[in-house]
């Protein structure tokens, strides 16, 4: 029953202080190539921090699809700064709390607020943007399918646990 406030709480003061290291932008340019590295250094500290918590998750429980290891590194590129909309940790505290309740809250609340839109809609900018920047067209498939709250594709699947769980 806590076990989701307390990882919401962990995320939350880790958010505070992101680190990534250089080493792990060296592994993930070796993953995403320069076009798409662009992509991912758009993102804020924060987000990078958070998708290289999920690439590791998902290399340390033996994926080595790397479609879905892109996807991972890309899955939050839609908050980013190329994506044009800019979020603050304040918006992002919001939509953790409205995401699970009535579908007319997260309405009332993406209307009032870009910030909060942006992160409900980040999924569908993100593919949009990594299929400019050069993704494959499987990698924007998984961008899309991950953020369903039912992903079809097992790939899709794996990669929204790894997400949920990082």
């Amino acid at each position: 029953m806590l076990a989701r406030p307390m990882h919401r709480t962990r995320q939350f003061l880790g958010a505070l202080r992101p680190v990534v290291r250089r080493s792990e932008l060296r592994e993930a340019e070796g993953v995403l190539g320069r076009q798409l590295m662009t992509l991912f250094a758009s993102m804020s500290g924060r987000d990078q921090r958070h998708c290289l918590d999920v690439y590791w998750k998902l290399r340390s429980s033996g994926c080595d699809d790397g479609e879905v290891l892109t996807a991972a590194l890309l899955h939050d590129a839609g908050k980013g700064s190329l994506a044009g909309k800019k979020v603050r940790l304040w918006h992002r505290v919001a939509y953790v709390l409205l995401e699970n309740g009535p579908d007319a809250a997260m309405k009332v609340a993406s209307a009032g607020s870009r910030g909060i839109a942006s992160l409900r809609d980040h999924g569908e900018r993100g593919a949009v943007l990594a299929d400019a920047f050069g993704a494959s067209a499987e990698v924007v498939h998984l961008l899309r399918e991950m953020e369903r709250r039912r992903p079809g594709d097992p790939r899709a699947v794996l990669l929204k646990a790894a997400d949920d769980d990082s």
